[in-house]
């Protein structure tokens, strides 16, 4: 089984560490491996990122497709670009926010979810109604913290906001279990955990057990109407980043 991870964005940083995070949780006989756009944005934090990350995950399907991969992870809370790689693969594709919020509603009865940075919780929750889980969740909250510090060596800084806002959200929101709201967290999840006593979900890590179970199922993305092969090719219009 191959499950190829995409990073929506262009920071390496960030590829490799989804990559070995991936690695340490895939069953034997799995290869997991991570891939970024060849061209785009080095984070997404606002609808124009978006749009151009949706291209280059689109082209990193059509890669994978070309060389055999069985399923997907797109590895970008807002899961950008997740409806048209289902269109464009034919094995299932995973979005990790969906992953994560399917995850909490199977462990505990509420969930608040901690993004950041701020200007992103709209797109957190356009995901949350889009799911049908925004009645689950106890409470939509973000750090003052840009995507790009989250490839910091030293997260001292890091872990503290997330763990002051966490505690504000088991509080406040009477929440019985916490969704990590940004790619690139799952080193947190467990010193999280051992301090507040909660679920703590890390989106990426379950969007790959969860496509793990789906091709072990035999699953696939399903042709019928809405995620039907697009109609037409573009890559011709776009070289440089289907290169």
């Amino acid at each position: 089984m191959r499950i190829q991870i995409i990073n929506p964005n262009t920071t390496s940083t960030f590829t490799e560490r989804l990559a070995l995070s991936a690695q340490a949780i895939v069953s034997p006989g799995t290869e997991v491996f991570a891939t970024q756009p060849l061209l785009g944005t080095p984070s997404i934090e606002s609808h124009t990122d978006e749009a151009w990350a949706t291209l280059g995950v689109i082209a990193q399907v059509q890669a994978g497709e070309a060389s055999g991969v069985d399923a997907y992870v797109v590895a970008c809370f807002v899961d950008t670009g997740v409806a048209a790689a289902r269109e464009v693969a034919s094995g299932p594709v995973v979005g990790m926010t969906e992953a994560a919020l399917f995850s909490a509603c199977l462990v505990a009865a509420t969930f608040s979810i901690i993004t950041l940075p701020p200007r992103t919780l709209i797109h957190a929750r356009r995901v949350l109604h889009e799911c049908g889980m925004h009645q689950r969740c106890a409470g939509l909250r973000a750090i003052d913290v840009l995507v790009d510090d989250c490839c910091e060596e030293d997260n001292a800084a890091l872990y503290k906001a997330l763990l002051d806002e966490a505690r504000i959200a088991l509080r406040e929101d009477h929440s019985e279990a916490l969704v990590l709201g940004c790619a690139g967290l799952s080193a947190m999840v467990e010193p999280l955990q051992r301090a507040l006593g909660v679920p703590v979900i890390d989106g990426v890590n379950a969007a790959v057990k969860m496509a793990e179970g789906l091709v072990s199922l035999g699953l696939k993305t399903s042709k019928q109407n809405s995620f039907d092969f697009p109609p037409r090719d573009l890559r011709g219009q776009w070289p440089a980043l289907f290169a």
